[in-house]
C-alpha cells in the first residue's frame, strides 16, 4: 500500500532533528518588569487612582490594574500570580485570596500606602465573609485519599467542564459513569476538592444510594441539600415541587458545586440538578442515565497498567517493607485496572507486613478463587459486582452467566447485523480479546481451516489497525494452519502478511526479507502469481528502508506490472505509492510529487475499479505524501493545507500511525513558517497520538519540541 500501509513503510519521514528557532526577544524577569511598568505608569495613573472607591476585592483589583495600564498577562508576570488566578479574582470567583498573594499584587501594582491598606483589607473581608456564609457540617465533602493516582486526563475534563459552564446556555451537569469498582466516587471527590477554589459558596456531597435496596428519596435528598444551604426546618416547603423550586433558586444565587454520588435513575436526580446560574453538579452512576438531556458525559474506564502499578506501589509503601517490583506488577495485572481491587490488595498487604507480595500473587493466580481473595474488611469486589447483578432481570442474569465462558476479559452486546465496514471494524477492535481467544482455541484444537479463514479475513483490516500488537500471532497461526493443510499458496499469503508485520509495525526490514524469500519460494512452486507480486512489493519496501533504492524501485516496478496484468487495481495503487516514496527518498521530489498526484487522481476516479473501502483509507495517505513533497520543494503554504486536510481524513479513517507522523511533519513546516503557536499544538497532538500507539520515543521527541523555547 501507500507508505504507512500494507508492505511499504511506516509513514512520513521524521524531521531531521528540527530545532525551533530562538526567540528574537526574551521576557523581562518579574522584578524588572514590575519596576519598569510601575515607573512608567505611576505618574499617568496617579489621578485615576485617587478617585478609586471599590466596594469589593474583585472590583478593586480590576480598577487598579486598569489604572496601571497592565494586561492580565503583564500583571501575572510581574506578580508571580497566574493569569488564570487573576481572572478568577476579577470575576469574583475568589473573593478572599491569601495574604501573601495580595501583597505580591500590591507590590506589582506599585500601590501607595493608603491604596495598599484598602486593597489588603478588602481581601481580608472577603475571606471572613466566605468563612461565615459558607455552609458547614451538612452534606460535607468526604476527604480525598492521599494516594490518589492517575486520572489526569479525566481531572482536566472536569476542569474544562467547570470553565465551559460559564458560556451562555451551557449545561451545568457532568455525569460520570462506569462499572462497579472503577473508582467513580473517589474520582468525583478528588475532582471536587481540586475544583473547590472555584466555588466560594461551598461544595456539597450527597450519597443517593442508587444501587441499594433503599435508595435515598428525592424528598430526603432535597431536605439534606436545603439544610446545607441554610434553610431552617420551619421554612422547609412540604410540597416536593416547591422544595425543588426553592433549591434551584438558592443555587442560582450562589456558586456551589453539588456532588450527587451513586445515582440510580433519572427520576432520582432530575429534581436536584441545578436549573441555571453559576452552580454546577457532578453526578456519578453505574448506569448510563441516557434519559438525561443536555449533560456533559464522562465514561470512566480501568486504570492503565502503569498507573495501576503506581497506585498499588503507593499503597504498599505504607507497610514499611520492600516488595519485589515483579510481584507488585503481577498483582496489579490481576486487578485489571480496577481501583477498588487495587486498594483491597494494597490494604491486605499493609495490614500484614510480613506477608510476601509474591505469595498473595500466587493466590490471585487462581481465577476460580480470585474474587474470594479480593476483600479487605468491608471492601469486597464481589459485593460491588453483586449489587449490579441483583439489579438485573432473571433472563439478563442467565445471559451474563453464560457469557462468562467467553475467552476474553469482557464482552459487549451480541454481534448483530453490521451495516458498514466502520461498524465491523469497531466491533473487531472492541472484541479483540474474544475473537483472538477463539482463534487460539481453534488453533490448539486443530481446526486449521477455521484458523486460516480468520487470518485471511484480517488481511486488509490489519492496515486500519496496524499498531495493534497481535498481528504477528494472527498471521503466524494462519501460516501454521496453511502448512498443516498442505496448501503452499495460502501459506505464502500468510508469510507475506508476516513480512508486512515486520516491515510496518515492527520496522525490521531484515526479518521482512527472510519472510518474503520464503513466500516467494512457496508462491513460485505453487504458481500463485498474486503472492509472487506481493513478495516483490514487500521486498521493495524492505530494500527501500535499507537504503537500496535502485533494487527497491526494480522490485516495486515488477510488482506493479504483475498486479496490473492480474487486474488487481487495489494492490497496483499501493505499488504506485511505493514508487513515489522511492523517488522521494532518492531526492527526486518533483518526480515523486507527480507520481503521488497521479495516484491521487486514480483514487478519486469512480471508474478505476478500486474497492471503495480500500480507496477510502489509502486516500489520506496519498494526500499526505503530496503535502510532504510540496514541503520538500519549498511550497510550505500549500504543503500545510494538504497535510492539514490529510490529518483530518486520517482521524476519520482511524489511521493513527500515519496521522502521528503527518502531524510531526506539519509541526516542522509550521515552525519553518514562523507559526510557533500552531507548531507547538501540532507537536503536542503528535505526541498524544504517538503515545496512544505505544511509540514512547517519538512521543517524547514531539513533547520536547512542543515545549522547547522558540
Amino acid at each position: 500500500m501507500v507508505e504507512g500501509l500494507r508492505g511499504v513503510g511506516a509513514g512520513l519521514p521524521r524531521p531531521d532533528n528540527h530545532r525551533p528557532r530562538a526567540r528574537s526577544s526574551r521576557l523581562l524577569g518579574s522584578t524588572t518588569l514590575a519596576r519598569k511598568l510601575g515607573a512608567a505608569s505611576t505618574r499617568g495613573a496617579e489621578k485615576e487612582r485617587s478617585i478609586i472607591t471599590p466596594t469589593s476585592f474583585a472590583e478593586s483589583l480590576r480598577q487598579y490594574r486598569h489604572a496601571a495600564r497592565l494586561t492580565l498577562e503583564q500583571l501575572a508576570e510581574a506578580s508571580g500570580v497566574s493569569a488564570r488566578t487573576l481572572s478568577d479574582m476579577e470575576r469574583g470567583r475568589s473573593t478572599g485570596p491569601q495574604h501573601r498573594t495580595v501583597t505580591a499584587l500590591a507590590q506589582a501594582l506599585s500601590l501607595g500606602e493608603d491604596d495598599r491598606k484598602q486593597f489588603i483589607d478588602l481581601a481580608r473581608d472577603g475571606r471572613l465573609r466566605d468563612h461565615w456564609t459558607r455552609p458547614t457540617g451538612l452534606c460535607e465533602l468526604p476527604r480525598s485519599v492521599d494516594d490518589f493516582t492517575g486520572r489526569a486526563t479525566e481531572l482536566a475534563w472536569t476542569d474544562d467542564f467547570v470553565r465551559a459552564g460559564d458560556a451562555p446556555g451551557a449545561a451545568g451537569v457532568a455525569l460520570i459513569t462506569g462499572a462497579a469498582g472503577l473508582g467513580k466516587t473517589t474520582f468525583a471527590v478528588r475532582a471536587a476538592h481540586v475544583l473547590r477554589p472555584s466555588f466560594p459558596d461551598g461544595v456539597l456531597f450527597v450519597d443517593l444510594f442508587g444501587m441499594s435496596p433503599r435508595p435515598l428519596t428525592v424528598d430526603d435528598a432535597l431536605m439534606h441539600l436545603l439544610r446545607a444551604l441554610g434553610t431552617a426546618d420551619r421554612l422547609m416547603p412540604h410540597d416536593l415541587l416547591e422544595r425543588a423550586s426553592l433549591y434551584r433558586s438558592l443555587l442560582r444565587q450562589r456558586r456551589v458545586l453539588v456532588v450527587l454520588d451513586n445515582a440510580g435513575s433519572e427520576e432520582q436526580i432530575r429534581p436536584i440538578l441545578p436549573g441555571g446560574g453559576p452552580s454546577r453538579a457532578l453526578v456519578t452512576s453505574r448506569r448510563l442515565l441516557a434519559g438525561l438531556e443536555g449533560v456533559h458525559r464522562l465514561s470512566l474506564g480501568p486504570l492503565p497498567p502503569v498507573e495501576a502499578a503506581e497506585l498499588l506501589t503507593g499503597i504498599v509503601a505504607k507497610r514499611g517493607s520492600s516488595d519485589g517490583g515483579a510481584a507488585i506488577s503481577e498483582l496489579a495485572q490481576f486487578c485489571s485496572g480496577l481501583p477498588l481491587a487495587l486498594r483491597i490488595v494494597g490494604n491486605r498487604l499493609v495490614s500484614r507486613p510480613a506477608w510476601p507480595a509474591a505469595e498473595f500473587a500466587d493466590r490471585l493466580a487462581d481465577k476460580e478463587r480470585r474474587l474470594d481473595q479480593l476483600r479487605a474488611g468491608d471492601l469486597k469486589v464481589a459485593t460491588a459486582f453483586g449489587m449490579s447483578y441483583e439489579q438485573l432481570a432473571v433472563l439478563a442474569r442467565r445471559v451474563f452467566r453464560r457469557l462468562s465462558l467467553v475467552p476474553g476479559r469482557d464482552f459487549d452486546a451480541d454481534l448483530a447485523d453490521l451495516s458498514s465496514p466502520e461498524e465491523a471494524g469497531h466491533w473487531l477492535r472492541v472484541n479483540v480479546d474474544n475473537w483472538l481467544g477463539a482463534l487460539r482455541t481453534a488453533a490448539s484444537g486443530g481446526r486449521h481451516s477455521a484458523v486460516l479463514d480468520c487470518a485471511e479475513s484480517m488481511y486488509w483490516f490489519s492496515d486500519r489497525w496496524m499498531h495493534a500488537p497481535h498481528w504477528h500471532e494472527v498471521f503466524t497461526l494462519g501460516a501454521e494452519a496453511a502448512a498443516a493443510l498442505g496448501d503452499p499458496a495460502r501459506q505464502a499469503t500468510q508469510l507475506n502478511s508476516l513480512a508486512w508485520v515486520h516491515l510496518v509495525p515492527r520496522d525490521d526490514p531484515e526479518t521482512t526479507l527472510r519472510y518474503t524469500a520464503q513466500a516467494m519460494d512457496l508462491a513460485t512452486r505453487s504458481g500463485a502469481t498474486a503472492q509472487i507480486a506481493w513478495a516483490h512489493h514487500n521486498t521493495g519496501g524492505a530494500l527501500r528502508r535499507l537504503g537500496r533504492l535502485d533494487e527497491a524501485t526494480a522490485s516495486e516496478t515488477q510488482a506493479a506490472e504483475m498486479f496490473k496484468a492480474n487486474g488487481d487495481i487495489d494492490a497496483y495503487c499501493q505499488c504506485l505509492g511505493a514508487l513515489g516514496t522511492c523517488l522521494r527518498d532518492a531526492g527526486h521530489y518533483a518526480e515523486a510529487l507527480e507520481q503521488y498526484l497521479d495516484l491521487w487522481a486514480l483514487l478519486n476516479d469512480d471508474r478505476s475499479g478500486m474497492t471503495p473501502s480500500i480507496a477510502a483509507f489509502t486516500r489520506p495517505i496519498a494526500l499526505a505524501r503530496v503535502g510532504e513533497c510540496l514541503g520538500l520543494l519549498g511550497h510550505r503554504t500549500e504543503a500545510i493545507i494538504k497535510l492539514t486536510e490529510a490529518i483530518s481524513l486520517m482521524e476519520q479513517a482511524q489511521l493513527p500511525v500515519p496521522q502521528a507522523r503527518s502531524l510531526e511533519t506539519l509541526a516542522a513546516l509550521l515552525a519553518d513558517e514562523g507559526r510557533t503557536g500552531e507548531s507547538r499544538q501540532a507537536y503536542a497532538r503528535a505526541a498524544e497520538v504517538f503515545e496512544a500507539i505505544g511509540d514512547t520515543e517519538a512521543a517524547g521527541r514531539c513533547r520536547d519540541l512542543a515545549t522547547a523555547p522558540h
